[in-house]
């Protein structure tokens, strides 16, 4: 076996960190001498891991609800939600950015470019393995991770041919998830070839160890790469069992041995699961059906894989006893798998996950390797030409990199500008604050979209109302919808308001009241518009809430600070029936006013 050569990895991670601070970068030339210090974000979600990853920084516990600011506490126990369960990734973060002294939003860049290097490390490691390739193994990792989105149907490609929106950028970046737990991906996927590789019984115990370790890393950090990786695990193991009749029993009892070992850290998981807030399921669009799901672009490449491998087979030009061939195959297979369990489970879960963060990557993996396998073959006689080969793909994929961040990071230039234009009134804030023992019980009534689901990261006060508030745990379902009542009664905003909105499927109305998978199919296959009856209905309740507003409600919570865009002129008189506001002050973007309970 060929010794790798690091250096071409490094190189391919230096694209990738590149690319991750893309977004960055071009905020920072966009703002110029007036950047606040802000992080561009990649990903509309990523401001609410950001909330989270903030309150870890700052010592809070970890079922924390950055938007209600309410902590775990003997007196006020709180519910699992999905980011106290997948708490490895954030504190991964968080740890180091405490002890550094380091903001939420610094970290938030660092983590892109860092994990961003490590991904395309670990990438190279796997198929320089296998491939026993390193300059094939930099243009594998280069074309897995820069032609991600492309895999997925994705990104860039939607807008070129005009056939779709150009979103999302590099998927795989999302901090902190999946761009964490990626490349512990690698690990663990590298970490089980070198475990079936190896004679010497101390060195399985250390891939092994490595193995079980990563897994364990994956189940609490990202749902569906962790499933991804124990799908995987069984298919190998099965082909195991299948093709391999020379070690066959040894291979079999080291995968056994792994799989009995996770069973520790996904007990651990059910534990946290059982725990779990009601309003989490809401959330999560659970759908029962047995219907297959044979039509995602990952599964067309897994499709073409495996006609490669057969060909190959039956023309004797490969042999499905080869460790590598049953490698790729399972490799092609699991995006097959993870896309069609429903039909013997009966339950899907949001399969565009899956479609967009990992089974892409992992079909694009298979393609690659199975290539690399004939590559040597093809080459063997024309290394030059190989070489040549080799620097031109790799290129072609750096070249469709900086297309993939030319198109999809535009999409969120102007919010990006307006986040940063907003950081001094959250300096302003912080300041507010600055001698409350308990800064997160003070709550804020933001007028600005952006503004409210930003504040978490950058500021100590809880939000009224964002449109990413119900992913916690602090509020139940009823409790989420009714703040977002607030929210509207505050701003003298009549049913008949919200009854146009939702007839005219108004995005924020429609997530807020009726969760996330109603206003599209992407997230859900059993996804139905509203009808005009559940519209009717939802309006009445409002309207009922907004006859009988009550001292009581009002503060529920009571309100501290308004934030209102400065150019802005709303009608205010339902909150000025219940708070008093100070002449207020203008604060970068926007004017500030604290309130008074009457």
């Amino acid at each position: 076996m060929t010794k790798l050569r690091w250096r071409y990895g490094i190189v391919a991670g230096i694209f990738l960190a590149i690319f991750a601070t893309y977004p960055q970068m071009k905020m920072w030339y966009a703002q110029g001498d007036s950047w606040n210090g802000h992080y561009a974000y990649n990903d509309i979600d990523e401001v609410a891991y950001a909330g989270y990853l903030k309150a870890l920084i700052d010592g809070r516990p970890r079922k924390n609800d950055p938007y209600t600011g309410r902590d775990d506490s003997e007196s006020s126990p709180q519910p699992e939600s999905l980011f106290s369960i997948q708490f490895a990734a954030p504190y991964t973060i968080a740890m180091p950015a405490r002890i550094l002294g380091i903001s939420a939003p610094t970290a938030m860049t660092i983590a892109g470019a860092l994990f961003g290097f490590l991904a395309a490390l670990g990438c190279f490691w796997i198929i320089g393995l296998i491939v026993d390739d390193s300059l094939f193994a930099m243009m594998g990792a280069l074309v897995v991770l820069c032609g991600g989105a492309l895999a997925a149907g994705e990104g860039a490609i939607g807008e070129i041919l005009g056939t779709g929106f150009a979103y999302p950028y590099f998927p795989f970046l999302r901090r902190y998830v999946p761009a964490v737990p990626f490349p512990v991906f690698f690990v663990f996927i590298t970490s089980i070839w070198l475990l079936l590789r190896s004679e010497s019984r101390n060195r399985q115990y250390i891939f092994g160890m490595i193995a079980f370790v990563s897994f364990t890393f994956l189940v609490f950090s990202y749902f569906y790469i962790w499933t991804t990786a124990a799908a995987w695990v069984v298919c190998l193991t099965i082909l195991w069992l299948i093709f391999r009749s020379e070690d066959r029993l040894s291979g079999f009892l080291r995968l056994f041995s792994l799989g009995v070992a996770c069973l520790f850290p996904l007990a651990a998981y059910a534990y946290l699961l059982a725990s779990r807030a009601k309003s989490m399921d809401n959330v999560q669009l659970l759908v029962e059906t047995h219907q297959p799901d044979l039509f995602r672009f990952p599964e067309y490449i897994s499709f073409a894989v495996i006609f490669l491998l057969g060909v190959g087979g039956i023309t004797r030009a490969i042999s499905f006893k080869s460790r590598k061939i049953i490698f790729v195959l399972s490799l092609a297979l699991v995006p097959i798998i993870v896309f069609n369990q429903q039909v013997i489970t009966g339950q899907s879960l949001q399969p565009i996950h899956y479609q967009v963060f990992i089974g892409n990557y992992v079909a694009a993996l298979s393609l690659v390797v199975a290539v690399g396998l004939f590559w040597g073959k093809i080459t063997q006689k024309r290394e030059r030409l190989a070489n040549l080969l080799a620097i031109v793909i790799s290129l072609t994929a750096v070249v469709w990199g900086f297309v993939e961040c030319h198109y999809t990071v535009r999409v969120l230039d102007q919010a990006n500008i307006i986040r940063d234009n907003g950081m001094p009134l959250a300096r302003r804030l912080r300041d507010l604050e600055s001698g409350n023992p308990n800064p997160h019980s003070a709550t804020i009534f933001s007028l600005g979209n952006l503004q409210s689901d930003d504040s978490p990261t950058v500021a100590p006060q809880n939000v009224l109302w964002s449109r990413h508030q119900h992913v916690f745990a602090g509020l139940s379902w009823q409790e989420s919808k009714e703040r977002y009542y607030q929210y509207l009664y505050y701003q003298n905003l009549d049913e008949e308001w919200l009854e146009t909105r939702l007839k005219n499927r108004d995005f924020v109305s429609m997530i807020s009241l009726f969760g996330w998978g109603r206003h599209s199919n992407r997230l859900s296959k059993k996804a139905k518009p509203l009808s005009l009856r559940e519209i009717k209905d939802e309006v009445q309740r409002y309207k009922r809430f907004i006859e009988n507003f009550t001292r009581e409600q009002a503060e529920k919570p009571r309100l501290s600070y308004l934030v209102i865009p400065k150019d802005w002129n709303p009608n205010l008189q339902n909150l000025e029936k219940w708070y008093e506001r100070d002449a207020g002050e203008t604060v970068g973007i926007y004017r500030l006013y604290k309130l008074k309970i009457k």
